[in-house]
């Protein structure tokens, strides 16, 4: 019977939707933009919390206002792709799908996890 109860109890999780929790990894000011050409532009970038990593979800807000959500698709330090930048050192940052930079906006970089249901 308890294994009865068991299939039961997976089968009710399995119909409930998982929730997905966002974690904030870090932040970084804009603090000048430059062109890379054919009408694109690259925010230069002070990490002022945490850290920005690529690949992974960056909120542009500007003036408190949500701008555009997307992922981190080029992260440099310097010349060199880099997969994370820490607090407290400068980057370069492309946010996929987004070009209009200005001095003053915040780049907050999460993680999205999902937590599955549990009945107990």
């Amino acid at each position: 019977i308890y294994e009865l109860l068991d299939q039961v109890e997976e089968e009710m999780v399995g119909m409930l939707d998982a929730e997905l929790s966002e974690k904030k990894l870090g932040a970084a000011e804009v603090r000048q933009v430059f062109p890379t050409g054919k009408g694109r532009f690259v925010a230069g970038c002070m990490v002022t919390e945490g850290t920005i990593n690529r690949n992974k979800i960056a909120r542009l807000v500007r003036g408190g206002e949500i701008l555009h959500e997307s992922t981190v698709d080029t992260l440099k330090r310097f010349k060199d792709d880099v997969k994370e930048v820490r607090a407290g050192y400068e980057c370069g940052i492309n946010v996929e799908g987004f070009n209009a930079y200005e001095e003053g906006d915040i780049i907050e970089c999460f993680a999205v996890e999902e937590i599955r249901p549990s009945l107990r």
